[in-house]
């Protein structure tokens, strides 16, 4: 059982393959948090994960029940912290998502009026 960085405790090792396998297969292969679905593209399958809805590094279970299919990004935004419900994660991915992608609009529509420099 590997020991996590974060919190100095044991944490049960991340699922197998066919663990994993299931999971997704289980899910249809798409996020349960904003929805990508895994099996419209080579890229999407590339970028699909299970994620542990209460996070192994906060001594969440093994267990299907605690087990989402889940795409690397909405893996990334939602972290290790603990929400109160599935429900809550993943209105907070969400969200954060969309305000991650308002910021990057806004950077790159910048970038795009920038006259260019020779």
């Amino acid at each position: 059982m590997p020991l996590s960085l974060a919190t100095l405790s044991m944490v049960a090792s991340p699922v197998s393959v066919p663990e994993g396998l299931k999971i997704l297969e289980r899910d249809d292969y798409c996020c349960k948090y904003c929805g990508l679905d895994g099996r419209a593209s080579f890229e999407n399958a590339l970028v699909m994960r299970v994620d542990f809805v209460h996070p192994r590094a906060r001594k969440g279970k093994k267990d299907p029940s605690n087990l989402v299919a889940c795409c690397s990004p909405c893996n990334t935004i939602k972290g290790t912290k603990v929400y109160g419900s599935f429900e809550e994660a993943k209105s907070f991915v969400l969200k954060h998502r969309e305000d991650l992608r308002k910021a990057w609009q806004s950077r790159t529509a910048r970038q795009s009026s920038k006259p260019a420099t020779a």
